[in-house]
């Protein structure tokens, strides 16, 4: 499958990954259906997008509304009258302990990480199985493969986007669909999810969003981009995105379950972690704690 001439529908392309995917896909001759909350860095990007010679339909999009996102999908189809590609990657994060967390703060991340997937597969995949030859990309994550300290909500969210697509890229083999499904688990990027996630009361996000750009980001969106895109023109089931995604996927099948052990001990000595009030440490201490 090539994407000159096909229609190409991405959620999240405002900044990051989104938008190296909106811009590859121009370059490469696509029509661009692109979407985010961020109205402002959606500009930048579908401004970008038409330079290079891009057909570009660029609209407001809260992934979460079940009901907008169908009324989104429609409106591609009467503008374009078909889709090729459709690239779920909207995506937040947000730090901290499950015992700190909200049941709100859980529920924001699933429904932006997993039903905002879930939605816009369910808006597009109709269109997608009457284009006789449709390409479904749904963005995971390295922590859709393996869990870490402080990452409750997004780990729950990012496993359960590739449980969805994998079952999902089954159905269309049983069901003999021409739609094939790929899921995406990126390592560290370079993009500013990180410095706009949010956390609990007590940790400082911009300390972590700084340790995460400086310890962890270590592939470009643009690079990102281009993997993603090799991967779903071959209709790859599974792609790792970055070498610490690929090196990290052997370490968990070499050792299964262990890596927890590891993981909680790299937590504890190098990722900043939660303040604890000063008259709750005079407190323990008074107590001989």
């Amino acid at each position: 499958m090539t994407f000159s001439g096909r229609v190409a529908v991405i959620t999240g392309a405002g900044s990051g990954i989104g938008r190296a995917l909106a811009l590859d896909l121009a370059k490469r001759g696509a029509k661009l259906a692109i979407s985010d909350v961020d109205t402002t860095g959606l500009d930048e990007t579908a401004r970008q997008a038409r330079a290079l010679g891009a057909t570009v339909k660029s609209d407001r999009l809260d992934v979460t509304d079940r009901a907008e996102f169908l009324a989104y999908a429609d409106a591609v189809i009467a503008e374009f009258g078909t889709v090729g590609i459709v690239i779920n990657n909207a995506g937040i994060a947000f730090t901290g302990d499950i015992n700190d967390m909200s049941f709100e703060q859980i529920e924001r991340v699933m429904n932006v990480d997993f039903w905002g997937v879930v939605n816009g597969t369910k808006a597009f995949l109709p269109h997608l199985i009457a284009s006789g030859d449709g390409r479904l990309v749904n963005v995971s994550s390295l922590f859709g493969l393996l869990s870490v300290p402080g990452q409750g909500a997004y780990n729950a969210a990012k496993f359960a986007v590739r449980g969805f697509t994998e079952a999902l890229r089954q159905e269309m083999l049983v069901q003999g669909h021409p739609v094939l499904v790929t899921c995406v688990h990126p390592g560290g990027i370079k993009t500013a999810i990180a410095r706009n996630a949010g956390a609990v009361d007590g940790l400082d996000a911009a300390v972590l969003g700084n340790f995460f750009d400086k310890k962890l980001a270590i592939t470009s969106p643009e690079a990102a981009a281009k993997t993603i895109l090799r991967a779903s023109e071959r209709g790859k089931a599974r792609v790792l995105v970055g070498p610490d995604a690929k090196a990290l996927d052997l370490v968990i099948r070499a050792v299964g379950s262990s890596y927890q052990r590891f993981g909680a001990r790299y937590a504890r000595r190098t990722v900043p972690q939660r303040k604890v009030p000063t008259e709750l440490k005079a407190a323990a201490i008074a107590d001989g704690k």
